[in-house]
C-alpha cells in the first residue's frame, strides 16, 4: 500500500463500514436461514483473466469488519500481473461471514484491479517515451482516493486529488472573470499573486498556450487540441513549463499524443471507463 493510502486510512476504513452497511443493516436473510452459524470453511480469491490487482488492503478489511475471526492469508500483492487461474487470497473461518462479505470485497477489488489494469496498459503503450501518464478529478463519488490509488499501482501518476491541491484555470474560470473585463493573463496573475500553488491553465488554441506561457503559468494543459498544434506548442513551450495533454485520449491514440513532447498526459478514461477485472470468490466448506 502506498503511503498516500496510509495516510487516508481511516478514510477507507469508514467507506468501507459504510458499504458493507448497505448490505448488512437489515440483515442476511439468505445466509441466515440456509447457512448453519457455525460451519466453518475455506474459501479462495480467484483470478478469472489476466490483469494488475489492486485492493487486496481493502478486501482484507472487508472481512475484518463483518467478521474479525476470518483469516485471510494474502497471496498476490497490489500490483501484481495475476493471470487466468491465480488465487490471489485464501480466507477461512465461518462459511456464513465469508458469503456475507463477498460481494462487498469483490466490488472493491474488481473495480479497483480494472483501473489499475487500464492504467498499466496506457502506461505500456508510452513505454519509452519521457511522459507521465496521470488521471483525473473524474472519479466516481466518494471514492476517489482508491480509484486514484489503483491508478498509481497501475503505473500511472495522480493528477490534483482535490480542489485544495493546485491551481487549474478552467474556462468557466475565465467566463466568469470577462464580465469584469479580464482575460486568461489576468487570471494568471491574479493566481500567481493570490496563492504559492503552482499555476496551470486549459488551453485550446496555439495563441491561448502563447499567452498563458507569457503569462508565467507553470503548466499549460492542451485540451481536445489536434496533434500538430500540440507539436508546435511543444516546440516554443517545452522547459518553460510544463506541458500536458488532456481531453480525448484513448489507447489507440496515446502514443501519438505522447510523440508530440508534453511532459504528462491526463487520461479521464482509467477511472471512469475501466472494465472490472473479472474475479470471483470460490468457496469449499468443511466440517
Amino acid at each position: 500500500m502506498d503511503e498516500p493510502l496510509v495516510n487516508q486510512w481511516d478514510q477507507v476504513e469508514d467507506m468501507v463500514e459504510r458499504v458493507l452497511a448497505q448490505d448488512l443493516d437489515s440483515g442476511d436473510v439468505t445466509t441466515e436461514a440456509i447457512i448453519p452459524p457455525d460451519l466453518e470453511g475455506r474459501a479462495s480469491i480467484l483470478i478469472k483473466e489476466d490483469g494488475v490487482l489492486a485492493g487486496m488492503a481493502v478486501v482484507e478489511s472487508v472481512f475484518r469488519h463483518v467478521d474479525p475471526g476470518l483469516a485471510v492469508d494474502v497471496l498476490k500483492q497490489d500490483g501484481s500481473r495475476v493471470k487466468q487461474g491465480d488465487v490471489a487470497a485464501v480466507i477461512e473461518g465461518k462459511v456464513a461471514s465469508m458469503v456475507k462479505a463477498e460481494r462487498t470485497a469483490l466490488n472493491f477489488l474488481c473495480h479497483l484491479s480494472g483501473i489499475a489494469t487500464e492504467t498499466s496498459r496506457y502506461v505500456e503503450a508510452v513505454q519509452g517515451l519521457d511522459v507521465q501518464i496521470t488521471d483525473t478529478r473524474k472519479t466516481t463519488p466518494g471514492m476517489r482516493q482508491l480509484e486514484k490509488y489503483a491508478v498509481r499501482v497501475g503505473g500511472g501518476k495522480s493528477h490534483r486529488e482535490h480542489l485544495g491541491d493546485g491551481i487549474l484555470i478552467k474556462d468557466n474560470h475565465l467566463a466568469a472573470i470577462r464580465s469584469f473585463g479580464l482575460g486568461l493573463k489576468d487570471a494568471v496573475e491574479m493566481a500567481s499573486r493570490n496563492s504559492t500553488s503552482n499555476v496551470e491553465v486549459e488551453v485550446t488554441s496555439i495563441d491561448e498556450a502563447k499567452e498563458a506561457l507569457d503569462a508565467g503559468a507553470d503548466i499549460i494543459m492542451l485540451d481536445n487540441m489536434p496533434i500538430a498544434e500540440m507539436k508546435k506548442v511543444v516546440q516554443f513551450a517545452k522547459g518553460r513549463a510544463l506541458i500536458e495533454a488532456s481531453g480525448g485520449i484513448r489507447l489507440n491514440n496515446v502514443r501519438q499524443v505522447a510523440e508530440t513532447g508534453v511532459d504528462l498526459i491526463s487520461v479521464g478514461a482509467i477511472t471512469i471507463s475501466s472494465k472490472a477485472l473479472d474475479i470471483s470468490l470460490e468457496l469449499e466448506s468443511k466440517r
